[in-house]
């Protein structure tokens, strides 16, 4: 699962730094997607260590009589842009220093590599799947480790345009396993309703409000 939608009056992407909540909408986001998760069987939920992760987990675990533990393989991909605006055409992107940081799509020259974020997701997913052996796990995480790691096992490129990411906020990623094989892999918006319209997956950037906000 991605988080809900974070408070950030300043809209810069905020990426690993703490101190970043959920807005009152991302807490109706993470309610209602633990309504709708109400029914399944879960028995292990997890997030990463960042604050929005948390407190999405946080009405999940609550709803199923468990905890949330920690792992932070899903945390954030690291990004040298961390703390700035990333507008269009009034954000980071504008400063020609910044520009050198864009050489390589491929790796991405701007942060944590790809490959990299499909290795440690890959480990959280199978230890998730290891701690419910038999039921469900939710995993809590961040929007490009999610697209990433799905990417991976559907056999695409990992480099992409971020505008296509099927991945908005509050969305479920879903892998089916039989033993160690994933299987099937779906996808699914229970709090769609309530995401901001520039937030939807392939929905035209708006200046002074980005999708990098809501990583």
């Amino acid at each position: 699962m991605r988080h809900g939608e974070v408070e950030n009056p300043e809209g810069v992407l905020y990426g690993r730094r703490p101190g970043y909540h959920l807005s009152e909408l991302g807490r109706r986001m993470a309610d209602l997607v633990a309504e709708h998760l109400a029914d399944r069987d879960i028995t292990h939920v997890v997030a990463s260590s960042l604050e929005r992760a948390q407190e999405t987990a946080a009405p999940i675990a609550d709803s199923h009589g468990v905890g949330v533990d920690t792992d932070d393989r899903l945390i954030e991909a690291g990004n040298v842009f961390e703390g700035k605006t990333f507008g269009v055409g009034d954000g980071a992107l504008r400063r020609p220093g910044n520009w050198r940081h864009l050489t390589n799509p491929f790796r991405p020259s701007w942060g944590e590599p790809y490959i990299d974020q499909v290795v440690r997701m890959m480990g959280a997913i199978n230890s998730a799947r290891e701690a419910a052996l038999g039921h469900e796990a939710v995993c809590v995480s961040h929007q490009l480790p999610i697209w990433i790691v799905r990417s991976f096992v559907e056999r695409r490129r990992l480099w992409h345009d971020p505008r296509r990411r099927q991945c908005t906020l509050a969305s479920l990623t879903t892998f089916t396993f039989e033993d160690d094989r994933i299987v099937s892999i779906g996808y699914g918006e229970p709090a769609r309703e309530l995401v901001p319209p520039h937030l939807l997956a392939g929905a035209k950037p708006v200046k002074g409000q980005s999708k990098a906000f809501g990583a």
